[in-house]
């Protein structure tokens, strides 16, 4: 086993700052200092990970921060619940910050939001659906700061702790329901490529086709952002084929949304000429018109299960599996039928 690294301590940050460690110190105990010399010496406890060992400079209030790509999501809203609510039975703090700070479209490089953290003394933070790189998690690593990614675009970092759900259980569970009622030409609108979730999620639609002896048509899966005005020109596209589908799989429900409006604006009626499968159940699948089936991801549990991950981490207790998935199911409401003969 290799020998445990040294503690960094307050001479390490003065000295990698450039200031003094009366100055250090003046730092991190929220004296006024310049803010060029704030910046500085926040960086340097980013760098080195360094942790307070006085009562000083511990916050008393424990806070955990959960970074979204956005919120104007059911998703992620059904996600903050979970958080908030096993936050409240742990008696933590909770704060909600976005991944794309400033009006960007590029999201905020990982190290600018590590150091930011650990300068807040943060518990340890939540990501969802986040890129998380070998060089995030290089940045995470040297701040030693807990963290926990939920539905990740990627999992090429073994070491990277995250939260999801069985993606290609729920893909094939939703395509298997739809050969049931007797469809054949099975379209999915897929979420981005680059998403391992949105990938599995097409593995099980393909799976369950290829089990069912059901051809693979290239033309019926087209790959797009998870979101409802992307779906809509993507299912607008496979309803224009010459031979369309008579069902859709979405990879979200925000996307099976643009799939039902597609439906609308070519005067078709679901589920009698088009029956359609959402995904994640979030609360708006009740809500459409018909309601809509959906499979169901369990999101207030996967937020339950990542702030209780990031406290047992911070608390120095090292998880049981560094990718925790939960089980996916077929929630069956009025928009899916049999095919119309």
């Amino acid at each position: 086993m290799p020998a445990a690294q040294p503690r960094p301590t307050l001479t390490a940050v003065a000295e990698r700052a450039g200031v003094s460690i009366a100055t250090a110190s003046k730092v991190l105990n929220r004296h006024d200092v310049a803010a060029a010399t704030r910046e500085r010496v926040e960086a340097a406890v980013a760098e080195l990970g360094y942790r307070a060992p006085g009562a000083r400079y511990v916050d008393v209030r424990r806070t955990v921060e959960l970074l979204v790509d956005k919120l104007d999501n059911p998703y992620a809203m059904e996600v903050l619940r979970g958080v908030t609510l096993a936050a409240e039975e742990a008696d933590v703090d909770v704060t909600v910050s976005r991944l794309r700070r400033g009006g960007g479209d590029r999201p905020e490089p990982p190290s600018t939001w590590t150091r930011r953290l650990v300068a807040a003394r943060r518990t340890g933070a939540i990501v969802v659906t986040g890129q998380v790189t070998g060089t995030t998690y290089a940045s995470i690593a040297r701040a030693r700061l807990p963290v926990v990614v939920i539905d990740p675009l990627h999992l090429t970092t073994p070491e990277l702790v995250s939260v999801g759900s069985t993606n290609w259980t729920g893909g094939r569970t939703a395509t298997e329901h739809l050969l049931a009622l007797g469809h054949t030409r099975i379209a999915m609108v897929g979420g981005p490529e680059e998403s391992i979730s949105a990938v599995a999620r097409v593995d099980g639609y393909r799976s369950a086709c290829q089990r069912a002896g059901v051809p693979l048509d290239p033309a019926l899966v087209r790959h797009v952002a998870f979101d409802r005005d992307a779906a809509l020109q993507a299912a607008d596209a496979l309803l224009r084929l010459p031979d369309p589908p008579t069902a859709v799989v979405a990879s979200s429900d925000a996307q099976a949304l643009g799939v039902l409006e597609a439906a609308r604006l070519r005067g078709l009626v679901v589920p009698r000429d088009l029956s359609v499968v959402g995904y994640d159940d979030t609360y708006v699948a009740a809500w459409t018109t018909p309601p809509l089936t959906s499979v169901h991801q369990p999101l207030d549990d996967i937020g339950r299960v990542a702030l209780r991950t990031v406290l047992a981490m911070a608390a120095g207790r090292v998880p049981d599996a560094h990718h925790i998935e939960l089980a996916t199911s077929l929630v069956v409401r009025g928009s899916t039928a049999p095919p119309a003969r």
